[in-house]
């Protein structure tokens, strides 16, 4: 196996195949390998990281079904009615922000 150390020693990439990342050589049952691959990651995932990546997966949900109900895969109405309220909401208020040239939307659908 091939590893790269971060500034502490410590292994923090492993490569099955040597590269510019990845050149040192370590046994594959050596001590420190063999933790590094047991063990799991201590940091969590902060909060922040998780609510922008949940705004940014919203934004491709709205503009997914937009595409398929524009392609006449589903119905706009065979969506639970929550659902449609939630997106009609969403829609309305991004309207609402480009009138009021809140927000930067030149990116249409993905």
């Amino acid at each position: 196996m091939y590893v790269r150390r971060n500034s502490e020693g410590r292994i923090d990439l492993v490569s099955r195949d040597a590269d510019a990342e990845c050149a040192e050589f370590v046994a594959a049952d050596a001590p420190e390998l063999l933790a590094f691959l047991s063990s799991s990651d201590d940091e969590p995932v902060p909060p922040a990281a998780l609510q922008a990546s949940d705004l940014e997966l919203i934004r491709v949900l709205e503009d997914l079904v937009e595409v398929l109900t524009d392609k006449g895969v589903i119905r706009f109405t065979d969506l639970p009615d929550a659902a449609q309220q939630k997106l009609l909401g969403r829609k309305d208020l991004r309207a609402s922000a480009r009138r009021l040239n809140l927000v930067e939307d030149d990116e249409g659908l993905l």
